[in-house]
């Protein structure tokens, strides 16, 4: 396909050739970045065991002869919000849905809790057409329990298609993306088609550096852990040089992070470093440092200052 650049006309690679922007939403650990990336053929998204792992909107870039779909991962709308890093959270995931073409609910096999139903009430105020996904259905052994659970919810609630899939497994995603392209406008492609995301290597070095955070220490670390990149920069000799910084809230759990004799930390450095080579396709030397800020998760101006904004 052409660069979109070359489309100075406003033609389009063909006829039928469909763009736009669909939100992945749904409350947390339900699947939504493990959907992502088995959707775009990449892995952008982070992924641990831990509700909210997701905090940024994330945009997955997927181009094919039929057309591109820009895919929205958001953070997990969740009740009981009482930090500011919470609130903004759902800020940025109420803020995803309210302006894209399509928005697909992600929930759980058998599964339709509270969470569930306060987004699908934010739903129902947008305009655009919306499917339901049910994920994880590889994990459902007794597949008859799905009927009356899927009967059930659709008397109460609206959806343009239902679509089973396990994005773990691959199950059921090329009928979903023809679902999704079908529902959006035609238009020229918006990005390249070698494009993923629009996020820099500054953010997804961040990104890795959590993920291996809480894939390491899902149980000892805390909530309000997060990484700032303080220097990302190419060396001459083609090297990225990457500092960051770990912000963790109080002297003990920064002591966690480093572990004993440092290990954790190099452990962690190490781990990172290595996906930020496969992802970057170059050589990167990672530095980490552990600091220390009380209520940083409750400060808005440093929620801001590590790019919590809606």
């Amino acid at each position: 396909m052409n660069d979109p650049l070359d489309f100075a006309d406003g033609s389009l690679p063909h006829e039928d050739f469909r763009c736009g922007t669909v939100a992945l939403a749904g409350r947390p650990n339900v699947g939504k970045s493990t959907l992502l990336n088995a959707l775009i053929g990449f892995r952008l998204s982070i992924i641990s065991p831990r509700p909210q792992t997701t905090r940024h909107r994330i945009l997955g870039i997927h181009t094919s002869d039929a057309g591109q779909i820009l895919y929205v991962d958001t953070p997990g709308l969740h009740r009981g919000a009482k930090r500011a890093m919470n609130r903004s959270l759902n800020r940025a995931a109420r803020s995803a849905i309210s302006d894209v073409d399509l928005v697909v609910q992600v929930i759980e096999a058998g599964r339709f809790t509270d969470e569930d139903e306060a987004l699908y009430t934010a739903l129902v105020e947008q305009s655009a057409p919306r499917l339901l996904v049910i994920n994880k259905v590889d994990l459902n052994k007794d597949k008859t329990v799905m009927l009356p659970f899927v009967a059930e919810l659709t008397q109460h609630h609206h959806y343009d298609e239902i679509h089973y899939v396990s994005a773990l497994k691959g199950q059921g995603l090329q009928a979903l993306e023809q679902a999704i392209i079908k529902r959006l406008p035609v238009r020229a492609p918006l990005y390249g088609d070698d494009e993923v995301t629009d996020r820099s290597e500054r953010f997804l070095a961040a990104e890795m550096v959590r993920e291996q955070l809480m894939l390491r220490l899902d149980q000892e670390l805390p909530y309000a852990t997060t990484v700032e990149i303080e220097q990302f920069e190419d060396r001459p000799d083609g090297v990225a040089e990457v500092h960051a910084v770990i912000w963790v809230e109080r002297a003990g759990q920064k002591a966690i992070v480093i572990g004993q004799g440092g290990a954790q930390l190099k452990a962690i450095g190490s781990a990172a470093r290595r996906h930020m080579e496969r992802m970057f396709e170059r050589k990167v030397f990672l530095r980490l440092w552990v600091k220390v800020r009380e209520g940083w998760a409750d400060d808005e101006n440093m929620l801001k200052k590590f790019g919590y904004t809606d």
